[in-house]
């Protein structure tokens, strides 16, 4: 395998750098997703902490060269912790002039960029609003460009292969990719590997990317144009065994571990919708270990199979995005009614209705908190971070098996489609969450409760001895029979909203990172964590008096918080909301939170979280 790697000619020194991050943008036809993955997976394999931003367009076929139909995708890489994707890439990979146009606005002052210098012709400019070549009036000059003939490299490297022209072109993201592979120290025999398994079925085309790939290493090996390469160490981490994944992945593995630690069979019913599609996909892939995955014609239908599949015994679970959800709704009612454990997910994305669906936002904060009809109260729990998708899908698996009750886990596309590595977990481990046993058949009442967790029994149809009532009319306390009685339907109420309080014992102290008390307290939840840890981290550097708690548990919520946020003279609450959370905040602790807020479809850079801070210790609310 040493003849795969690039070998350094003494000629080229390297530096030794703490961090980067880096920007590849194109056509979406130009594979820039797929290159981004691979660059993450070699990093990850380099022993660097990352986090990554993918970022594509919401049209299928946006047209070739358009602003509106230019894909990115961001990796962070460091020698230390990576909290985000990064706030301005140190370098841009552009393969047409409309991916520099969108993305030279981020880029560093100073930064790199690598430019496929084929794709700057007068049609490809006049799409991207050029009236004249960038690489060539002095309009870059912020930055250090070096124009790279890509199509043309390429085309050259893949000669003698029975290739089309435009077969050849698909296959310059590899060299690009081969280029970055040598100026950032990373691995090829991952890639080179992956490429086989991908293309075993078109021996050709994997020959055409394995030599894409080697040829634009050479290229930047040879050619002086770069000057020299970057090294950035390993990351120290814990050991053991690592994986890079997405949050959806991790989602999706989550549920798979959730299932084999209750001892039940694993139902996801779900039907096709960005950005949590891939965990449909994802789990589809294990049935060899039982897992039923149902793509299902609608979203009822997908939430109604996986109630079905509860009310037959198996770990029912479904996921969606905020459209999705809305669609759900009167079902999730029907799961808190008929009380039986159900997992839902929602990825979600900017909105309302279709709005923003390949972007990430937290809006769905307040539907998942309040948009059921009627007293339907419901676990709510969110992740933190990719991997972190992994943990909180099976706390809210076991929170459902062992309450009876359906509970709601919220995700958002930053995290859903962002990668980070991930520490494989000793399975060993991890805490078994089997359901209560059963009561003899002689004493079984469908409602009556333990006295612990006001949980019910959860009998399968088919046992003899207990048979029961199922369906969306009210239940009479104790025998589930039908009932209207007015004094019925409040005491079922309160009983409901009495064993979702009772969950609050079950969460664990507030963690603060910072002083124990002290002027400002950044309050987070979801995927806000990594932005606002980086920025809290930076402030504390600087000597400021500031600390940090994020929210895992939105309902109920910790038993602490309210005297954690008394312990501060200030709360910021960011959000990619118009304000949910400082909302909820100020009704239940009467605390004055300031709010925040982005709705862009994009996550928070450290830099508006640190700034905002400095605002509020300076006594202004900007």
């Amino acid at each position: 395998m040493n003849k795969l790697k690039a070998v350094k000619p003494k000629s080229q020194s390297s530096e030794e750098i703490d961090s980067v991050t880096i920007r590849f943008a194109g056509d979406s036809g130009d594979g820039i997703q797929l290159t981004g993955l691979q660059f993450s997976t070699a990093t990850a394999l380099a022993g660097n902490d990352l986090s990554t931003f993918p970022d594509y367009p919401a049209d299928i076929r946006a047209p070739l060269g358009s602003l509106f139909g230019v894909s990115g995708y961001q990796i962070h890489f460091s020698s230390s912790r990576a909290f985000t994707p990064g706030d301005a890439p140190d370098v841009l990979v552009a393969m047409n002039p409309a991916a520099l146009k969108v993305n030279t606005k981020e880029l560093r002052k100073g930064g790199l960029v690598i430019a496929n210098s084929d794709a700057f012709n007068t049609q490809n400019l006049g799409k991207a609003g050029y009236a004249t070549n960038p690489l060539e009036d002095g309009s870059l000059s912020d930055f250090r460009v070096i124009p790279v003939e890509l199509s043309r490299r390429t085309g050259e490297a893949l000669q003698g292969l029975p290739l089309t022209k435009p077969q050849a072109e698909r296959c310059k993201n590899f060299y690009a990719l081969g280029m970055m592979y040598w100026l950032y120290d990373r691995p090829m025999e991952g890639t080179l590997k992956w490429i086989e398994t991908k293309f075993k079925k078109n021996p050709v085309m994997a020959e055409a990317n394995k030599k894409a790939l080697l040829a634009g290493n050479a290229f930047a090996e040879t050619t002086e144009l770069f000057g020299q390469y970057y090294r950035i160490k390993k990351s120290p981490v814990e050991p053991g065994v690592y994986r890079n994944v997405t949050g959806n992945e991790a989602m999706a593995l989550g549920l798979l571990t959730a299932a084999q630690l209750s001892g039940l069979q694993l139902w996801y019913g779900s039907y096709p919708i960005t950005p949590a599609s891939e965990i449909l996909h994802e789990l589809s892939k294990y049935k060899n270990l039982g897992v039923k995955t149902f793509q299902a014609e609608d979203e009822i239908a997908a939430v109604c199979s996986s109630i079905g599949a509860a009310f037959a015994g198996a770990l029912g679970t479904t996921g969606t995005s905020g459209p999705g959800v809305s669609l759900k709704s009167e079902a999730l009612g029907l799961a808190a009614i008929v009380e039986l454990p159900l997992v839902i997910i929602n990825i979600q994305r900017g909105g309302p209705s279709t709005g923003l669906p390949t972007k990430t936002e937290q809006s769905d904060l307040f539907q998942a908190l309040y948009g059921r009809h009627g007293e339907c109260p419901m676990p709510v729990l969110a992740a933190a971070t990719p991997a972190d998708c992994f943990q909180m899908a099976i706390e809210a698996s076991r929170l459902a098996v062992k309450y009876m009750t359906p509970v709601l886990l919220l995700s958002d596309g930053f995290l859903g489609i962002g990668a980070e590595p991930w520490r494989v977990p000793d399975i060993t481990k991890l805490v078994k969450f089997p359901p209560s046993k059963l009561p003899p058949p002689d004493k079984f009442k469908p409602y009556q409760r333990d006295p612990t967790t006001l949980a019910r029994p959860w009998a399968l149809p088919g046992m003899s001895g207990y048979e029961h009532r199922i369906g969306g009319l009210e239940k009479a306390d104790i025998t589930g029979t039908v009932n209207y009685e007015p004094e019925n339907h409040e005491r079922m109420c309160r009983l409901r909203q009495a064993k979702i309080d009772k969950i609050v014992s079950e969460i664990p102290p507030m963690d603060v990172l910072g002083p124990k008390k002290g002027k400002v307290l950044v309050l987070g939840w979801g995927s806000t964590y990594g932005a606002i840890t980086a920025a809290v981290s930076r402030l504390q550097a600087k000597g400021e008096s500031v600390a940090s708690a994020h929210l895992r548990y939105l309902n109920p919520l910790p038993s602490d918080l309210g005297e954690v946020l008394a312990r501060y003279e200030r709360v910021i609450v960011p959000e990619l909301n118009l304000g949910q959370l400082v909302h909820l905040v100020r009704d239940r602790y009467l605390v004055d939170a300031q709010g925040l807020n982005k709705v862009k479809g994009l996550s928070f850079k450290v830099a508006e979280i640190e700034n905002a801070v400095m605002a509020l210790l300076a006594g202004r609310r900007d």
